[in-house]
């Protein structure tokens, strides 16, 4: 009893560090934070300041006065910036802490396969400087099958495929551990880069990432599907003719074109995997089917163009924005029961 108030009062929490997005996951409540993963830094003095963190810094991209960078510390599913992350990741775990609380926090953050143990050091080390009592990693995509519901500890084979802001993880699950995993750079944030260049190329216009990602949501398309009603969507950008604003109208098929390369190497990396999977483990996939989770899973005839490529049924987690941190946060919950789960402190 004494064990289970400590545990409430200390805020155990499971962090779900994305590219895109930082998740919170406290023990016993649930997502408590979903914030961007951006911090606004002011150099004053020649010395660097953190000026916002999350929502607040997500506003600036693109709109600061000299002096202040919006900076996301995370690129490509690895740390781009060690220390902006650290103060991320320590801004994020005292928003949340209890500071009333009389113990300090257990944590669990989800990590990439691909890291390096430098890279995990740092995120251990972060977690540890901002309160933790304890720290332990989880590789995202056990986190993303746990959280989609999938049977991680059982002697069977499971195949998810993670598609984050930065990278698309896909990797082969068994007995409470990954059998094969191959990361993918290819994610939201290069879908939003393949729209950018693909308007600046084909309609002369000049738009921002806010906008491209806006684009992605409501009508980005993996394929169009024949004999489909075609949507098409107004964008407003900068002219780099006459460099005057300017807007044009955009279709979903223009979209799929622009997406194509992205999603062609998703589905090459999931390719890849299966072509590496023993064949007992690959018999069970079959059976079972690929799930995807992550952002990038929302994008529309995504699955079935992966499903196409493969021969594979594939299907879209039920909640895929919040697998990864459900995951996470069911590790917390259920420590001693998928402990074989965490990866080993370095």
């Amino acid at each position: 009893m004494f064990s289970r108030l400590l545990g409430y009062l200390s805020a155990d929490m499971a962090i779900d560090l994305g590219t895109a997005n930082t998740l919170v996951y406290v023990k016993g409540r649930g997502i408590v934070l979903n914030e961007p993963s951006v911090v606004a830094i002011a150099n004053r003095d020649g010395r660097q300041h953190v000026l916002a963190v999350g929502e607040e810094a997500k506003m600036m991209v693109g709109r600061t006065p000299g002096g202040i960078q919006a900076i996301r510390p995370l690129r490509d599913g690895v740390i781009a910036d060690f220390e902006v992350a650290q103060e991320m990741i320590k801004h994020f775990i005292r928003k949340v802490h209890n500071r009333r609380s009389f113990a300090a926090p257990q944590i669990i953050i989800c990590v990439p396969s691909g890291s390096t143990p430098v890279e995990r050091r740092a995120i251990q080390d972060a977690a540890e400087s901002a309160g933790g009592r304890r720290v332990f990693l989880i590789e995202e995509p056990m986190a993303a099958a746990i959280g989609a519901g999938m049977p991680v500890t059982e002697p069977t084979g499971s195949m998810v495929v993670d598609i984050g802001g930065g990278t698309t993880e896909v990797a082969v699950l068994s007995l409470g551990g990954i059998v094969y995993a191959t990361s993918v750079r290819a994610g939201g944030d290069k879908m939003d880069e393949s729209i950018i260049n693909y308007i600046r190329r084909t309609h002369n216009l000049l738009i921002g990432e806010a906008t491209a990602e806006k684009i992605k949501k409501t009508i980005g398309s993996a394929v169009v599907m024949p004999n489909s009603k075609e949507s098409v969507l107004a964008i407003k950008g900068r002219s780099l003719v006459n460099g005057i604003p300017k807007e044009i109208e955009v279709s979903q098929k223009q979209i799929a074109d622009a997406l194509s390369e992205v999603v062609a190497a998703i589905a090459g990396g999931v390719k890849t995997a299966l072509e590496c999977t023993a064949p007992e483990l690959a018999a069970d996939i079959v059976d079972r089917g690929i799930v995807m989770t992550g952002g990038g899973a929302l994008l529309k005839n995504l699955d079935k163009v992966i499903s196409d490529a493969t021969d594979v049924p594939v299907f879209v987690a039920e909640n895929p924005l919040n697998c990864v941190v459900l995951g996470t946060g069911r590790a917390l919950e259920e420590m001693e029961a998928l402990r074989t789960v965490l990866v080993n402190s370095y």
